[in-house]
């Protein structure tokens, strides 16, 4: 498998990375040769190992469990896109199952990435525009409720938790963007097509990712036992810590203060925020704002 996944591959390389000496891998070459599989060797300092050009995988390379994975994997994206084109992919790969097999490729784990119907009436169309390489335009707020108009080369979709995003080159700030589905309106399709420009998903991922600091605003949180479930719903990832009167303690961090104090607040009179003292002075200022608003006192 890792020759089917490399170009070329040397022997020393092979060792190393398997723990095996030279003589080992020299050995499994004859026998992955004997067995089918066409490897050509190379001589000199850029050599190594290949599987011969032109030459496929066999299907019987694949186990039952495999097919298995594969066939939910690709479910899992047609709950997410209604693609037809995973519809034709997932026929395809039925027919490539060993005909002894009597289940049809489900396996023990199912995966749901339906989006919400504002996002979803997005992803479709948005998907026809990755594809035929079409400039998209659309309002989009930012996290403090700015409104702009955005045009936008767009380069592809994924979801990161449970949140679905848009990448691609934004025209209009001139620099490649992500943009999250639920803050984008009014979206179309223009006539306009484009060049792809030289941006991969692992490329924008690590600069969304790197500009983006989750572990900003570290803060200790009380909460009372009537919200226990939600607390570990929702802090499955943090330190929580179950106290001998019912209380649960948790020790997380948010990428803002802004953040930390709109989930804080959702958690009503349920929570108490112990540390730190700035934040604990910004939420009560928050509660008197909220609290002249209704003329309380």
């Amino acid at each position: 498998m890792t020759l089917l996944n490399q170009p070329r591959v040397s022997a020393t390389e092979l060792a190393e990375r398997f723990e095996v000496s030279l003589r080992t891998i020299y050995r499994d070459m004859e026998s992955i040769n004997q067995a089918g599989i066409p490897i050509v060797s190379f001589p000199g300092s850029d050599g190594g190992y290949e599987i011969m050009s032109g030459y496929r995988i066999d299907k019987q390379i694949l186990f039952l469990d495999d097919f298995s994975s594969i066939i939910t994997a690709l479910r899992g994206a047609q709950s997410a896109t209604d693609s037809s084109d995973i519809n034709g992919l997932l026929e395809r790969i039925g027919a490539l199952m060993p005909a002894s097999s009597s289940t049809n490729g489900t396996g023990n784990v199912d995966l749901d990435f339906t989006p919400v119907p504002n996002e979803k009436e997005k992803i479709e169309p948005l998907q026809k525009a990755i594809k035929e390489l079409h400039l998209v335009r659309f309002e989009y707020l930012d996290n403090k409720g700015n409104e702009t108009e955005r045009m936008i080369e767009p380069m592809g979709l994924f979801l990161k938790g449970y949140v679905w995003y848009l990448y691609g080159y934004c025209l209009t700030r001139s620099d490649i963007r992500v943009f999250r589905l639920s803050r984008m309106v009014n979206l179309g399709s223009l006539p306009h097509t484009f060049v792809r420009r030289p941006y991969t998903l692992q490329d924008v991922e690590q600069q969304f990712m790197g500009k983006a600091n989750f572990t900003k605003v570290r803060t200790v949180l009380n909460f009372d036992p009537e919200v226990k479930t939600r607390v570990r719903d929702e802090f499955g990832y943090d330190k929580v810590i179950d106290n001998p009167d019912g209380t649960m303690s948790v020790i997380t961090h948010y990428s803002s203060t802004e953040r930390a104090i709109r989930n804080i607040l959702s958690y009503s009179s349920f929570v108490t925020v112990i540390e730190p003292s700035d934040l604990i002075e910004e939420l009560t200022r928050h509660i008197k704002n909220m609290a002249r608003l209704y003329g309380i006192k």
